[in-house]
């Protein structure tokens, strides 16, 4: 997914800190025009842009495509990163410029290799009554960023336990692994708990991890969240306990070590230096043509006949580097 801000460079959601755990609060950020479909954008933010390698979290839906026009999101490119498909309902199709062409289905992880650089597309099909997801961004670390672009696909089995179900699209937990490839260590998980369920995880320890609360209320080692929030829990725990109380929860649980690396992050780029966030936009922008996306660094998805997106003005002040 595209990051469409027209001043992409602002973060102004804050968070507050209870019990150690710390309770981030989403901002409503839309995908396009005056119909266009909202997400609920946690990660970034202003105090921190980082858990583990996560770098980006959007959550959308329930949305009614009847009424938002579903998922139209062009040709547009990326770089130094990995995008984390994951869907609760309708289906995405995605195609990019490596000349992947796939599904994004409910339970099925897709997972996109930027790299040294990738354009592709998203669009929700026909099919598609309701679309409820989240699109999620991984940095990668300094000695792959460069990487040729790639494409990984993975359909978790199901684990279960007394009132709880999980699939772990990346990673380890719950006694299962998955076998997508990732730069650094990483975990990603869907959890589903039943009402008046208190599920202790068994967790790394060198971990931070982040607890993006789908449906429900639910408690985050004794802290409660609400629907879209972004619960962050630092390192040093072996043991995350989630609580769910009268009604079922749906999450998704985030991890991997502290990155340990600043990153320059803008539109939908991520580099290290502005220098290099210049360079890119302007490679971009040298396939945005008034005929449609021309061939260049960053490759043309295949089949795509969509009008590219362009890449919005840079600021006036040089973009500063996150951890």
């Amino acid at each position: 997914m595209s990051n469409l801000e027209d001043r992409p460079d602002e973060v102004t959601a804050e968070g507050a800190v209870t019990a150690g755990v710390e309770i981030m609060t989403p901002r409503d950020v839309p995908l396009g025009g005056p119909r266009a479909m909202r997400v609920r954008r946690t990660l970034p933010q202003r105090h921190r842009s980082l858990i583990g390698a996560w770098c980006f979290v959007d959550h959308y839906g329930p949305d009614d495509v009847a009424d938002t026009g579903g998922m139209r999101v062009p040709p547009h490119p990326h770089t130094g990163l990995q995008t984390v498909s994951w869907l609760f309902t309708g289906e995405v199709e995605h195609r990019d410029s490596a000349g992947h062409h796939a599904m994004v289905r409910p339970g099925e992880v897709n997972l996109m290799t930027a790299g040294r650089g990738i354009s592709h597309s998203e669009v929700s099909t026909p099919a598609t009554t309701t679309l409820h997801g989240a699109q999620l961004w991984v940095a990668l670390p300094d000695r792959d960023r460069h990487t040729d672009p790639g494409f990984a696909h993975h359909v978790p089995t199901p684990v279960t336990g007394p009132g709880w179900e999980g699939r772990v699209f990346l990673g380890s937990l719950l006694g299962d692994t998955s076998p997508v490839p990732t730069y650094t260590p990483l975990l990603g998980a869907e959890l589903l708990l039943g009402p008046g369920t208190t599920l202790d995880l068994e967790v790394d320890p060198t971990f931070e991890h982040g607890v993006l609360v789908d449906t429900g209320v639910l408690g985050v080692a004794g802290v409660d969240t609400k629907p879209s929030d972004l619960a962050y829990v630092p390192p040093g725990r072996d043991t995350v306990t989630l609580t769910s109380y009268d009604e079922p929860v749906r999450l998704l649980l985030l991890g991997g070590p502290p990155f340990g690396e600043a990153i320059v992050m803008w539109w939908n780029i991520v580099a290290r230096t502005h220098e290099e966030v210049v360079d890119w936009r302007d490679r971009w922008q040298a396939q945005v043509t008034d005929a449609g996306l021309v061939d260049g660094w960053f490759g043309i998805p295949v089949g795509d006949e969509l009008p590219p997106i362009p890449a919005p003005p840079l600021p006036n002040a040089r973009l500063r580097e996150r951890r």
